[in-house]
């Protein structure tokens, strides 16, 4: 089978990316820059700023000196690397081979691909029709080798070379479409070569003796006489397992036993790569056409197949079989590495951290994942900003809880106003009213002054105090101001047990 190969540019890959996230820039002057050798230069403009004539390479400051309005956001590497990986992985559903060529290309090898869409022009059409709807600028070239595809994409006016074609196609294309360095270019350039073709007829060992093996190896592998190989981009692995079904499943203990089946042959597979799932979908085809599905979520990875089962079992009833279900497949959608040794829950005793994932998991099967939370303590004297809630048992904490001072058990997340009766300067209120209720104080304690967090914000002490009402009930209290300067106001910020 002949080869051909396509090369997608992304011409504004950075800045598409930038507006895609942000659509605010679309159609705006804006650049991305980079600090090198002690300046700010920019990296990429975007389209209406190469317009205007500027271009990457130049100083930032000499930009905004021309164009004071532009606006400027830093360079972000590995985000655009990430973003090209995920483009190239887009790419599979057109060919199985896609390689990345950084900073803003994609090869894709599409040997006996285009007949599957009609043809090389339907294929084409197809690909650039749908990069350029989700917002980005796409030159392509077709070739029988990568560096004819490059060279075309990037300085050709053809999209479509014919077979055999490439090497006539490169004839009138600068030095520049071989991929050569910027020194070898400047060489050439004060030697007056304008066109390839003036290099075709030229000896080789003339040509090595001038510019070095990196000219001919460049040009041989765009004519084809030397092979150019790819490294091409691994497709994230798809963690799913199906189960046909010789008869239509319709009962509860059917599905079970289906589901206990591809759970197995799923956690074997996690046990071998040291993964483990975070949420999963179990699925069932049914034989009016319909699919029925059900999903989990875990607080920490699991291939513990029983405890998964368990979490399913749950919303099995959920799972309405109707005529019969004719295959089951079971995918997880969230992996994440597992170890093999489990270190102890926020490093006490020697409880077993992955027992209590599992319990919090049975827990959040029931309840909802919504009304669990862990709480970690945050490098704050505002209460309310003390604390933070996270999603994951392998979060750590970054500083100790504060355990010198008392805190209530519940903790409101804004402090409630409250109407107070004081009779004594800088003392508790005698009673306070609270939701329409009027709570006579019996006992107190305080005050605790916090001062305002003055890198973040600036104002008024808050004066608490633990009060008890005569039931017994204990609440933290405080009066936001000294007393005596202006109108003091008093909230409720928590109940004690």
């Amino acid at each position: 089978m002949p080869k051909r190969y396509l090369y997608i540019w992304f011409h504004y890959l950075t800045t598409d990316r930038l507006a895609k996230t942000n659509p605010e820039l679309r159609g705006t002057q804006f650049l991305l820059y980079a600090s090198e050798k002690g300046r700010m230069l920019v990296r990429a403009a975007s389209q209406a700023l190469v317009k205007e004539g500027m271009v990457p390479g130049m100083v930032v400051a000499d930009v905004r000196a021309i164009l004071p309005s532009v606006e400027v956001f830093p360079d972000d590497l590995q985000a655009v690397q990430k973003l090209l990986n995920n483009l190239a992985e887009w790419c599979f559903r057109y060919t199985p081979t896609v390689a990345t060529d950084a900073p803003d290309g994609l090869i894709l090898d599409i040997s006996g691909c285009p007949h599957l869409w009609g043809g090389e022009v339907p294929y084409l059409d197809g690909i650039t029709r749908r990069l350029r709807k989700g917002g980005y600028d796409v030159r392509v070239g077709i070739a029988d080798t990568v560096g004819a595809a490059w060279a075309v994409a990037r300085y050709g006016n053809q999209t479509i070379i014919e077979p055999g074609k490439h090497g006539e196609a490169l004839l009138s294309l600068p030095p520049a479409a071989l991929r050569l360095d910027r020194i070898t270019l400047q060489r050439m350039e004060k030697l007056g070569f304008r066109q390839i073709g003036q290099l075709i007829h030229i000896p080789r060992s003339n040509l090595r003796r001038r510019f070095g093996d990196s000219l001919l190896n460049r040009l041989e592998q765009a004519l084809g006489t030397v092979s150019e190989p790819l490294v091409p981009v691994l497709p994230t692995p798809v963690y799913q397992e199906r189960l046909p079904c010789l008869e239509p499943i319709r009962t509860a203990k059917g599905i079970e036993i289906a589901l206990k089946r591809l759970l197995e042959k799923l956690c074997e597979r996690f046990f071998r790569e040291g993964k483990g799932m975070r949420t999963g979908i179990f699925k069932g085809y049914r034989l009016d056409g319909e699919t029925i599905q059900i999903s989990i979520g875990t607080n920490r990875a699991s291939r513990n197949a029983s405890h998964l089962f368990k979490l399913f079992e749950l919303k099995i009833p959920e799972f309405e079989p109707a005529l019969g279900i004719e295959v089951f497949t079971l995918e997880a959608t969230l992996i994440e590495e597992l170890s093999e040794t489990q270190e102890a829950l926020w490093s006490i005793g020697s409880n077993n951290q992955t027992a209590i994932a599992e319990l919090l998991d049975n827990i959040a099967g029931k309840v909802g994942e919504q009304a669990i939370h862990r709480y970690l303590p945050q490098e704050h004297y505002w209460p309310e900003h003390s604390i933070m809630d996270v999603g994951s048992l392998e979060a750590k904490p970054q500083t100790a809880w504060c355990t010198d001072r008392p805190r209530p058990l519940h903790l409101l997340p804004e402090p409630e106003p409250i109407e107070v009766m004081v009779m004594l300067p800088d003392y508790p209120p005698l009673h306070f009213r609270y939701k329409g209720e009027v709570i006579r104080i019996a006992r107190a304690d305080g005050p605790e002054r916090i001062e305002q967090e003055w890198w973040l914000q600036s104002g008024s002490p808050r004066d608490y105090y633990r009060v008890e009402d005569e039931n017994g009930a204990r609440y933290w209290l405080f009066r936001l101001g000294l007393y005596g300067h202006g109108k003091n106001q008093w909230f409720l910020h928590g109940f004690f047990v």
